[in-house]
């Protein structure tokens, strides 16, 4: 999808130069990326103290029945 968008061309020039990339595309591409994974992992840390765990939960115990 073609956008056209007013962007700090500095910020740019500057992104592209510390991320290695090639041009600005991949610059830009490489940042959102990079933005988005930040959000969800923001997410997943919210949930942190969200989650009742069982004391008593034993896993090795569990193994153990599926395995006879």
């Amino acid at each position: 999808m073609a956008t056209n968008l007013a962007l700090d061309d500095n910020l740019i020039l500057e992104a592209v130069k510390a991320g290695g990339h090639r041009t600005k595309r991949d610059a830009v591409q490489a940042a959102l990326t990079e933005y988005v994974q930040r959000r969800k992992q923001l997410e997943i840390l919210g949930a942190f103290g969200q989650v009742d765990f069982r004391d008593d939960y034993d896993h090795k115990a569990l193994r153990q029945r599926h395995r006879k």
